[in-house]
């Protein structure tokens, strides 16, 4: 947990950001949110509320699908990144973990962790030494290391995805929505080991969820977006406890556990714009 007396450091600056796929389709209205050095920041949202679309503009991403940003400013340590190569963002330590795992099906575990270390010069020792680190926070993996990935489960997947990302030693990971498919039980054993790497080794994460109530209990910091403008933001205690957010996201309200057909969403939307 971040200390609220110390002055955070802000790492990543998104300010303002409009995103346009195929020169007409504007999908993030304005979008705004930083993310502090040793933070885990969430992004809410139900599905297409656009929360892969903003990590994929951080990350440059967009292009392979005809989007790009139209408006605003993305910045990481007060240098704009926006016009980078995804590969040049890599190298300074922000990397994306992409929804659906993505792993190399065809590879096995250990070669797919291997991958993350290709941007690399710093040396097999340094290298073996990180792939040893990711086994004593995924010990799974290290059963499964000559399996072929396709092989194996999705939850060992995800594992293998992050894995992958911090072969490459990043200061920041971008993730996204790490428990969509899984079990229960394997949500709660990948976000805490999120919270592990983020208060044991220092990495900052930005993840997109739409398990709000999951993300809420392991992040410092929440954003909820819906239909590409953030409509919400603040500390994770705060939305965890307020109406709102209790009433829409976590299907709960004064009168207890409540559907999402009980209620009208436009009453969301007068509430929080107003």
């Amino acid at each position: 947990m971040l200390d609220a007396g110390k002055t955070e450091e802000t790492l990543l600056e998104v300010n303002n950001i409009e995103v346009i796929y195929n020169h007409v389709i504007l999908v993030l209205k304005g979008v705004s949110l930083s993310v502090p050095k040793g933070g885990i920041t969430a992004l809410l949202g139900g599905n297409g509320a656009g929360k892969t679309t903003t990590l994929k503009a951080i990350s440059n991403l967009l292009r392979s699908e005809r989007g790009e940003v139209t408006k605003g400013s993305i910045t990481y340590r007060g240098e704009r990144v926006q016009d980078l190569n995804p590969s040049d963002l890599v190298k300074r330590g922000v990397i994306q973990v992409m929804e659906g795992r993505h792993c190399f099906e065809h590879l096995t575990v250990e070669e797919n962790l291997m991958t993350g270390a290709y941007t690399r010069r710093d040396g097999k020792g340094a290298i073996d030494a990180d792939l040893e680190l990711v086994y004593t926070y995924f010990p799974r993996l290290k059963e499964r290391r000559k399996s072929q990935a396709g092989y194996t489960s999705g939850g060992e997947q995800q594992m293998c995805a992050i894995g992958r990302a911090l072969m490459s030693r990043p200061e920041t990971i971008l993730l996204d929505e790490p428990s969509m498919g899984l079990a229960p039980q394997l949500v709660e054993e990948i976000f805490n080991i999120v919270k592990n790497l983020n208060e044991k080794e220092g990495v900052s994460f930005l993840l997109a969820e739409q398990n709000t109530n999951v993300a809420l209990r392991f992040a410092h910091y929440g954003y909820i977006l819906e239909s590409g403008r953030v409509v919400m933001d603040g500390e994770a205690k705060a939305l965890r406890e307020n109406q709102d957010v209790k009433e829409f996201y976590l299907g709960m309200s004064d009168e207890g556990r409540r559907s999402f057909r009980d209620v009208r969403s436009y009453r969301r939307r007068k509430r929080w714009l107003a």
